[in-house]
């Protein structure tokens, strides 16, 4: 099968994963494949990413021009654009709107602890771009500031990007950072949280080769973010300087858990020890979880 013709193949199962894991709403999201040096092809605006067929798509060259297709390119395409002028690696782009990831990203709370060691090897940290008006230039340009150190990126009040070698990664790492999503909402909802330390972070990055996973940038354990040209060059993510690998934290994440408070009191209060523990049998952790999600809808 020729390139093109994969590509087209590809993008429309990317799609259907897209709509049926709930990622995507309506006509919500695009996803986008660099064929080579001078063009990509796109998904077409207005169109549920759950219903696409493979003759819809759209051929554009590097400047946002269509060459060829039936129907115009995505709506924000120029985000794509900026992806692949400043990562020469990429070769796709997945944009969604993942009800969890979202909800962090609504919440202004980037996903940026050192919590699940899959997530360090694989994205490193997702950190939240600034808020930008949806299908202008303000959106590429507020996504320029993290492309070149991070393969995933929550869009403020938006959804969140994923970037990656092929389609297919990319939509692995938007599964990925909607996954990591959950999990850190169901600690931030229990009120606790176990963080991996700097030591443990530094040497599950040093896995990241044994893997076989090409990382944009490497990650930094501390705050001193260095960036050129006003765009980063390492992922900070929040670890805390222990000698044990994992390190309590009551504080959880950053927001406030107003919101989810009165649901987590109805399953946790009567299962409370006096050395602190909370337990739960799996129906009353089902519902927390189910509280916790219906909450971020």
């Amino acid at each position: 099968m020729k390139a093109e013709e994969q590509a087209r193949a590809d993008i429309v199962e990317v799609g259907r994963r897209l709509w049926e894991r709930g990622y995507v709403a309506s006509n919500d999201g695009n996803i986008s494949v660099r064929l080579d040096d001078h063009r990509l092809i796109t998904t077409p605006k207005n169109v549920s990413k759950g219903f696409m067929t493979p003759d819809m798509m759209v051929i554009a060259d590097l400047d946002g021009k269509k060459i060829a297709g039936e129907r115009d390119p995505s709506s924000e395409l120029k985000m794509h654009l900026e992806v692949y002028r400043n990562r020469p690696d990429a070769r796709a782009v997945v944009h969604a709107h993942p009800p969890t990831a979202t909800g962090f990203a609504v919440a202004g709370i980037p996903l940026d602890r050192a919590v699940l060691a899959e997530v360090i090897t694989t994205l490193g940290s997702i950190p939240i771009a600034e808020y930008a008006t949806p299908s202008t230039q303000e959106l590429p340009d507020v996504v320029r500031k993290y492309v070149k150190a991070h393969d995933g990126i929550l869009l403020a009040n938006h959804g969140a990007l994923a970037i990656a070698g092929d389609v297919m990664s990319a939509y692995y790492r938007m599964e990925t950072i909607e996954h990591f999503a959950k999990i850190s909402l169901v600690a931030h909802t229990l009120g606790r949280e176990n963080l991996l330390s700097r030591e443990e972070v530094t040497r599950l990055q040093g896995l990241r080769g044994m893997y076989g996973i090409a990382s944009p940038a490497p990650i930094c354990t501390d705050d001193s973010i260095q960036a050129t040209g006003g765009q980063l060059e390492c992922q900070v993510l929040q670890a805390p300087d222990s000698d044990e690998r994992l390190v309590a934290s009551t504080s959880a994440l950053r927001a406030s858990t107003s919101a989810l408070g009165a649901s987590a009191d109805k399953h946790v209060d009567k299962h409370s020890a006096t050395d602190g523990e909370i337990r739960l049998t799996y129906r009353e952790l089902t519902a927390l979880i189910e509280d916790a999600i219906r909450a971020l809808k």
